[in-house]
C-alpha cells in the first residue's frame, strides 16, 4: 500500500486514520473495529464489507 494513499484514507464512519495489516490486506481502523478489505488493490471502504475485529 502506498504510504502516501494510505494518508488521505480515512475510516468512512469515524473519520478516523487507518493503519494498513499487510498479514490479511485489509485497512483497519482501531476505534471502529472494523477492517476493511484490499481486493484487486481497491480499498472496500463499505461498512457491510468490513469486518469486526477483536483487539486483544
Amino acid at each position: 500500500m502506498d504510504p502516501t494513499f494510505l494518508e488521505i484514507l480515512a475510516c468512512p464512519i469515524c473519520k478516523g486514520r487507518l493503519l494498513y495489516d499487510p498479514k490479511n490486506n485489509e485497512l483497519i481502523c482501531r476505534f471502529d473495529k472494523l477492517a476493511y478489505p484490499i481486493r484487486n488493490d481497491i480499498p472496500i471502504m463499505i461498512f457491510e464489507e468490513a469486518r469486526h475485529i477483536d483487539e486483544n
